[in-house]
């Protein structure tokens, strides 16, 4: 049976990273980079796609499982009649080629283990030559290899049928038997070999001394320390970029179209965190994304785009892969993002408002970045008036998004108070000042519903759009202003569902220009958290929040949305957006006050 979204489990190296069913199968992992093709893939699929089980032969799901304290190391145990044993998945961060590493060590009795490897290159689609050679099993195909070796090599017995390799073995307690796959180019040799029991130790040592350096100490760290571990498994280590999340095409519909590829990096997730991370303490990691950011949107302003991949690469074509059925049969299955090509006005203030707050925050300065800013302000300055595709990437008619123009908003005020704070740097604050009155100005008169007391979504609509939450946060208006109370009100009165938001509605004729449903989008909810907090009433925000909570899967992963109706989570997984938005959350309920609007938008 296909498994539940939640039902898996991240592992990682800073580079990729691999998802882990309950049932002890590897379904989804792309080597050696995230944006890189699957070689298991029946995640979006099924078996024949790609996959690695190690679990007690005939076990179906686990009895339980947990990360290790601050770390990104799995333990899953089974109890069986005959005894009970624990698997330990991880990736042991790069020397060179990655690596995964399943150790199996028995717990109690005796217990028959088996492993299935079904490999299968580009997305499931092509079946590799598999050989023996030097105690390993050799798998070939194209531009890839990858090596499969146990330790220690006698205790497994392993066989090749129907182009899979299996391995039967016994473990008794206190026995371990580890297995090592090693990806590398296929016309090199093979890598220098990773002892797996060194491995983990390292491994451990590493993430647990990373998350050492957080410094937040609230009722809700164990929740905010496994997010802060996710958003760092989904950083690129070579680049800084951090990736929305690791998978392609899981659903916000069950069976329905809503299909994206979210392994790249937005730039609106940018200011967001950054926020995240130098609240926490992690400047290093902060600083690392604003370079990412810098040397991403290089160029002329006008190409400037939403998203980029991990290197900072543009061209993402968005292609259908037939072969592959879709989760839970939800097709088609994509791959890139043909939304790259879209105008979304708001991403220029939200590259603006963040190198203000690197700056702010105390970031080495970069010589070039206030150049930089200079440019996509000019570009804003001619272009905000236009129409755009807005935040949600819709696919339908351009529109003038009320976020989108708020945005605007924010870039014209972060330079007029970069020049505040810094008389020294280039720029023409009263033309700035000017522009943001008149943004301001037509916002408050196109964008807002004075019968209904509300920002709309866009202008001349009766539709509401969660974004608006925003706008207390970005400092586009004060939290006590009659407006924002409105609007928050209104989004939560018409945009709840089972007590969360939707980002907007998706009855009748869909602003997206796209069919079917989805489910109440996460990163919407903890905004609603921040600006229950932000307008006075914070045990509201805190009972909401103490529900998105229970969200979180067994190991504590949020996914892009959540269907209240069925109590399954929804999209890419885990979702990098969720995870800042609890974050952020935590930080402003916890003792942070509206300096934790600050952290997230520079307010």
């Amino acid at each position: 049976m296909t498994q539940r979204i939640e039902d898996y489990a991240l592992i990682g190296d800073l580079q990729t990273a691999a998802l882990v069913g309950k049932d002890g199968s590897i379904d989804w992992l792309c080597l050696p980079r995230f944006d890189s093709a699957a070689c298991f893939a029946a995640l979006l699929g099924d078996e024949d796609n790609g996959h690695w089980r190690v679990a007690p032969a005939g076990a179906g799901a686990c009895a339980r499982r947990a990360y290790r304290d601050d770390t990104l190391v799995l333990d899953t145990i089974w109890e069986t009649r005959s005894g009970s044993v624990k698997v330990t998945d991880f990736m042991p961060q790069r020397d060179e080629a990655p690596d995964v590493v399943r150790i199996v060590e028995g717990l109690s009795g005796e217990v028959t283990m088996r492993s299935t490897l079904r490999l299968r290159f580009d997305y499931g689609n092509i079946v590799p030559w598999m050989r023996r050679t030097s105690g390993h099993r050799v798998a070939v195909a194209g531009p890839d290899a990858v090596w499969l070796r146990a330790e220690p090599a006698d205790r497994v017995k392993s066989w090749g049928q129907q182009y899979t390799t299996y391995s039967s073995f016994t473990v008794a307690e206190g026995e371990k038997v580890a297995f090592v796959l090693t990806w590398h180019p296929s016309h090199e040799p093979e890598p220098p070999r990773t002892d797996p029991f060194e491995g983990l130790e390292h491994s451990v040592q590493d993430w647990q001394e990373w998350a050492s350096k957080c410094r937040y100490e609230g009722p809700h760290r164990e929740a905010v320390m496994r997010s802060l571990i996710t958003l760092k498994a989904l950083t690129y280590a070579p680049t800084g970029g951090i990736v929305a999340a690791p998978t392609t095409s899981l659903p916000e519909e069950i069976g329905g179209v809503r299909n994206w590829d979210y392994r790249y990096c937005w730039l609106r997730d940018s200011t967001l965190t950054l926020g995240a991370l130098v609240a926490a303490g992690y400047i290093d990691e902060a600083a690392d994304w604003r370079d990412w950011l810098l040397r991403a949107v290089a160029g002329d302003p006008a190409d400037l785009q939403i998203m980029y991949g991990i290197s900072g690469e543009r061209r993402l074509p968005e292609t259908e892969l037939p072969w592959l059925k879709g989760y839970e049969g939800s097709a088609p299955v994509r791959t890139g993002n043909a939304a790259v090509k879209q105008l979304q006005l708001d991403v220029y203030g939200e590259v603006i408002d963040s190198l203000y707050m690197a700056r702010a925050w105390g970031l080495r300065p970069k010589p070039h970045a206030w150049n930089l800013q200079l440019s996509l302000l000019g570009f804003l300055e001619s272009n905000w008036r236009e129409p755009d595709e807005g935040l949600w990437e819709v696919r339908g008619p351009r529109r003038h998004f009320v976020h989108s123009k708020v945005m605007a908003w924010v870039a014209a005020d972060r330079a007029v108070r970069a020049l505040e704070d810094d008389p020294t740097l280039r720029g023409d604050a009263d033309r700035w000042r000017v522009m943001r009155d008149e943004v301001h100005r037509e916002v408050c008169e196109k964008g807002y519903d004075p019968e209904r007391n509300t920002f709309t979504q866009y202008y001349g609509s009766q539709e509401l759009d969660a974004a608006t939450l925003l706008i207390p946060r970005v400092g586009f208006l004060p939290p006590d202003d009659p407006r924002v109370v409105g609007t928050v009100e209104a989004v939560r009165a018409e945009l709840s569902h089972g007590g969360f938001i939707r980002r907007y509605s998706t009855d009748g004729l869909t602003v997206d220009g796209l069919p079917g449903d989805e489910g109440t989008f996460l990163a919407c909810s903890f905004w609603l958290v921040d600006a229950l907090r932000m307008t006075g009433r914070p045990k509201e925000a805190r009972e909401l929040f103490d529900r998105l909570l229970t969200l979180r899967s067994d190991v504590g992963l949020l996914a892009e949305e959540y269907d209240p109706a069925s109590g399954r989570q929804l999209g890419n997984f885990p979702q990098a957006f969720s995870h800042i938005g609890l974050v952020v959350s935590a930080l402003g309920l916890d003792g942070g006050g509206d300096e934790a609007a600050g952290w997230a938008h520079g307010s």
